[in-house]
This record gives structure tokens, C-alpha cells and sequence, in this order.
């Protein structure tokens, strides 16, 4: 089974980043550059782990998992939050919220693909 990622975040560079190490690693990616637009994507597909930025427009991080973890059905689906924020307000504010992990940018493709690993199993 192909686990589908949904990568969200306002840097299109990440975004390409993502989508290169991701898919090169087997897995199917959807994309979306806010967290309005990736509260419509996960509407509208299943998604198996969600990597997503803090400080993004329109609805931040912070917000995005909060909405998902407001529905019921999202309650137990990974929530990587991949930031360049390192203080431990925003970390706490990002466990808070009902993010699963914690990732600093730049990122290690290695360690990701690990971390997925082993939060969807």
C-alpha cells in the first residue's frame, strides 16, 4: 500500500523539496500552500500523515491543527510539523495544538522518511 502524504506549506521551494524526497521514497504526495488549502485537500482524499509549517498565510500551522483534530475522524492521523521555529513556546503551542512530531528545517530526507515510517506503523 502507497501511503499518501499531504505536505503543507507556503515555501514552494519546500514544497518541491518535499515533493521530490517523498515521491522518490515511494510515497504519493498532495500538496497544498496554506492550512485553508490543506484542510481542503485532507477533506477531499485519504490521507495517511500530514508535514506541515507554522508560519504560513491565510490559516497558520498552529490553526491548521487544531481544525483537524477538531473533526473526529482526524484524531488519531500523524501531524509532522516541519518548521524553522525552534523555541520551546511554539513547540509546546505545536503539541498543544496536536502535532505528533517535530522537525527543524533544512531537513535530513533520511530522518524523514524514518520519522514517517514510524508514526504510520
Amino acid at each position: 500500500m502507497t501511503l499518501r502524504v499531504l505536505t503543507v506549506d507556503d515555501s514552494r521551494t519546500i514544497l518541491a523539496m518535499l515533493h521530490h524526497t517523498l515521491s522518490n521514497a515511494g510515497f504519493e504526495v498532495l500538496q497544498a500552500e496554506d492550512g485553508k488549502q490543506g484542510l481542503d485537500v485532507l477533506m477531499s482524499h485519504d490521507i495517511d500523515v500530514v508535514i506541515t509549517d507554522i508560519n504560513m498565510p491565510v490559516m497558520d500551522g498552529i490553526e491548521f491543527i487544531k481544525n483537524v483534530r477538531a473533526s473526529g475522524q482526524y484524531q488519531s492521523l500523524p501531524i509532522l510539523i516541519l518548521t524553522t521555529e525552534t523555541s520551546q513556546d511554539k513547540r509546546d503551542q505545536g503539541k498543544a495544538a496536536g502535532g505528533t512530531g517535530w522537525i527543524v528545517k533544512p531537513f535530513d530526507p533520511d530522518k524523514l522518511i524514518s520519522v514517517i515510517h514510524r508514526v504510520v506503523h
